[in-house]
């Protein structure tokens, strides 16, 4: 739809279902999808749930095809609804090839909860080898590797990933302890803008299956034989950043490296969450209070940094709220329903060098919108103060 009638449909939800509103278009997900899978054809994507486990997002990335990182039991089981009609040979199949518990570090409950369904999960350490040896040693095991996340908005390196020098000992120990290792994987961080990272990452993995066949054991799913290679999330969504290249240009750089370091037997696995959502997702506020403070004008809205913009503070992104209406625009200040002083989402509380917001002369009842919004907002919304967490609405179902 055109700019003129999407803002037409977002007030006429607003003013139908009250704000604030989280529009998600299923129509953009599922193009999302289609994109990545032209341009990466022989990758398997698995949905990274964490950046927005809306159940119908869900379903219509599992309607394409697609599989699944999960990161938590409530996860797992988010996306086990979508085969619970399954016949139980059929749901141990589809867990087996499209479900890979992607967190390296696992509560023992978890583990004894997942045992039964023989999945698919990652280590970076020792000490989760052992506990995963213990209780849930019919999983399917990836070593996670330490890389570069230099240049990514979010860094993970700190947190998750041996190091080059522990990571062919730790794959040799997991065969000596009799555990079925079937690849590596690795994460460039989020929002990843130096695409260096991903090739960087794959010469490591070239190396430590290298290495570790060397030492006499081979890495591969044993029911097929292949290697896996997670090659894991970060793909950037350009709408936030318009310099950098696009991943037209990024996936043909990683099809050139990919074919050159594993010609064969490999399964290329990749976990973009971001890219498939961000721009599906638009949110509707209402101003709810408007004060003149020190020459600025301060706006307040419906919905703030406790709320849908959290990600302004966990996923170190600027939201620019726009107006349904034209007019001279000027600078002001825009906050969050919250008594917190904190809440302010324009300029944002983390960073003063953000930018104050820039709105035409605003009046009580009026709208404000925000468009991609669809990753890591609303799965950190809380209900802070009392406040309740925007509706979600759906179009182009």
């Amino acid at each position: 739809m055109t700019d003129g009638t999407k803002n037409i449909v977002l007030q006429k939800i607003a003013k139908e279902k009250g704000t604030p509103i989280f529009v998600i278009d299923l129509e953009k997900v599922r193009n999302n999808y289609l994109r990545f899978k032209k341009n990466l054809p022989d990758v398997q994507v698995y949905y990274a749930v964490k950046s927005n486990s809306d159940p119908k997002i869900v379903k219509t990335l599992f309607d394409m095809g697609a599989s699944f990182d999960v990161a938590s039991l409530p996860e797992f089981h988010l996306v086990r609804e979508n085969i619970k009609n399954m016949l139980p040979k059929d749901q141990q199949e589809f867990i087996w090839e499209k479900i890979i518990y992607a967190h390296p570090i696992k509560i023992i409950k978890t583990l004894h909860e997942l045992e039964p369904y023989k999945p698919l999960v990652t280590f970076d350490n020792l000490d989760e080898l052992e506990k995963i040896k213990k209780h849930c040693p019919s999983a399917g095991i990836v070593l996670r590797l330490e890389v570069s996340n230099e240049g990514s908005v979010v860094d993970l390196s700190s947190k998750f990933g041996a190091s080059r020098e522990d990571a062919v000992n730790l794959a040799v120990k997991a065969f000596e302890m009799g555990l079925n290792i079937e690849g590596l994987s690795f994460h460039v961080g989020s929002q990843c803008t130096n695409f260096n990272n991903y090739m960087k990452a794959l010469d490591l993995a070239s190396y430590v299956f290298d290495e570790v066949k060397k030492r006499g054991y081979k890495i591969a799913n044993p029911k097929t034989g292949k290697r896996i290679l997670d090659i894991g999330g970060g793909f950037p969504a350009e709408e936030y950043d318009s310099s950098i290249m696009s991943f037209e240009e990024l996936a043909k750089k990683l099809r050139e490296e990919i074919n050159r370091l594993f010609p064969n037997d490999i399964e290329i696995v990749a976990e973009p969450g971001r890219f498939l959502v961000a721009n599906a997702c638009t949110v509707v506020v209402n101003i709810i209070g408007r004060a003149f403070r020190h020459g600025i004008t301060s706006y307040y809205i419906d919905d703030g940094v406790y709320g849908t913009f959290s990600g302004q503070l966990f996923d170190h992104q600027i939201y620019t709220l726009e107006s349904f209406k034209n007019g001279e625009k000027e600078k002001c200040i825009i906050f969050g329903p919250t008594c917190d002083g904190f809440d302010t989402v324009s300029p944002s509380t983390n960073d003063k060098k953000y930018p104050y917001g820039n709105l035409p002369k605003m009046e009580l009842g009026e709208f404000l919108f925000v468009n991609n919004m669809g990753a890591y907002t609303l799965a950190s919304a809380s209900n802070f103060n009392g406040f309740p967490i925007a509706k979600v609405v759906y179009v182009n179902k």
